[in-house]
């Protein structure tokens, strides 16, 4: 039975093409770069910038802490996420994620900043889509990744180990605040929904029930991205599945390419994306790992330098794994252009039996 047709995408719809004829580069970390400013209470409350789309003295009383709030900074301070964003485009990325990792009306919920969850998505998107236009050519088009994070809570694993019954957020918490999400991205610019770092599948299939919300809502459709993570060497993710198993387990949303990212370097990621690769012939394949291990001693916090992660994600792209790639924590404008220029000569994996992610209309 031939499976039912999709809408065409209503935004980037030269990606597909792209991802068939080159490897096509996401940024680095954003976390990672924001630390090397060096910012402090007064920063993310908005000192040291004055300019019109700033926050002024808005945060200035905050009842709370909020150092260490990275979303935040795209309202008070957007000249610090502008700059990371035109350092990761400078550096050849073709897709920048926005700065809502952890906006979520969830996540924001530790600050008491909750309420600002719509606004800081919106302001992140339209900071992206500003920087993605001033870099973008006829022949290098820049995209921007609505991101949505994993939230700092699961829908699958207890919090409590004598009651393992217990769940401190369900299914309809998580596809409310995604769904809040996804429309403030689409309204901001965003270009594709990259739904990421993915530790607990039923999170995952909340905001995927999100998406698919919010493009009924809209009339928009963008393409799908699907990212997640394997937590260490049993080569599972958090909620226990493995990696075959998750991907069918989201296969479901018609993704133009599903990955994995963070918790592993490269060359300890390398079987998982070989393993996925296998498991989704029909689906093009992400892969942006952390800079190798934790090292505090590092600049980064990590272990790799740009070398060495390009020279590994060569090998991703030389075996025929992959058809984007980047760079997740430790990663910096350098490793991007590192591996910029070591993928670039590479074929992107080319697809079998398909393409799954939709139909022609």
């Amino acid at each position: 039975m031939n499976s039912p047709a999709l809408p065409v995408y209503t935004r980037a719809q030269a990606l597909p093409e792209i991802l068939k004829h080159r490897i096509a580069i996401l940024d680095g970390a954003m976390g990672t770069m924001i630390q090397r400013f060096k910012l402090g209470e007064a920063q993310y409350r908005g000192e040291g910038y004055t300019g019109p789309d700033g926050a002024g003295d808005r945060f200035k009383d905050f009842p709370r802490d909020v150092k260490g709030n990275n979303e935040l900074l795209s309202l008070t301070r957007p000249d610090v996420i502008r700059d990371i964003h035109e350092r990761y485009l400078a550096a050849g990325a073709d897709l920048i994620e926005t700065n809502t990792f952890g906006a979520t009306t969830i996540a924001q919920e530790d600050y008491g900043m909750a309420h600002l969850a719509r606004e800081m998505n919106l302001r992140s998107a339209q900071l992206a889509r500003a920087a993605c236009d001033k870099f973008s050519t006829p022949d290098k088009p820049r995209y921007v990744a609505g991101a949505l994070g994993p939230t700092p809570k699961t829908a699958s694993i207890s919090p409590d180990v004598n009651d393992p019954g217990a769940r401190n957020v369900d299914f309809e918490q998580l596809r409310a605040a995604y769904l809040e999400q996804t429309l403030a991205l689409i309204e901001g610019g965003a270009d594709v929904i990259l739904v990421e770092t993915i530790f607990d599948t039923l999170n995952a299939k909340a905001a995927l029930f999100a998406v698919e919300e919010a493009f009924d809502q809209t009339g928009e459709r963008l393409p799908i991205l699907i990212s997640g993570t394997v937590t260490d060497a049993s080569g599972r993710i958090l909620s226990g599945q493995t990696v075959t198993a998750f991907w069918h387990s989201v296969r479901h949303a018609r993704p133009l390419a599903v990955g994995l990212n963070c918790a592993l370097g490269a060359a300890l990621m390398r079987p998982y994306i070989q393993e996925l690769a296998k498991a989704a012939p029909d689906t093009f394949i992400s892969c942006y790992p952390n800079a190798g291990l934790p090292n505090p001693m590092s600049d980064t916090g990590f272990d790799e330098t740009p070398e060495v992660t390009s020279r590994l994600l060569r090998e991703f792209a030389a075996e025929g794994l992959v058809n984007i790639v980047g760079g997740c924590c430790g990663t910096t404008p350098q490793h991007i252009g590192a591996i910029h220029q070591a993928v670039g000569s590479q074929s992107p994996r080319a697809l079998q039996r398909g393409p799954f992610y939709r139909e022609a209309a």
